[in-house]
């Protein structure tokens, strides 16, 4: 009968742990958005006059 409590608390641990890996994952991505965003936002704001020129260029060649 013990063997028996012991495995249960085994599985249930288990689930608990990932339940919290994966809140954790959730956050991690999360944070990965936010920072590819940010270089997004940091590349337009220094690039976007040369680009924006390059299509202004292509439009009147057009």
């Amino acid at each position: 009968m013990l063997s028996y409590i012991v495995k249960f608390q085994v599985r249930v641990a288990a689930l608990r742990s990932d339940r919290r890996d994966r809140g954790a994952t959730a956050v991690e991505y999360g944070l990965m958005v936010a920072l590819i965003a940010v270089v997004v936002i940091v590349a337009v704001t220094f690039l976007g006059k040369q680009v924006s020129g390059l299509f202004q260029d292509v439009g009147t060649k057009v």
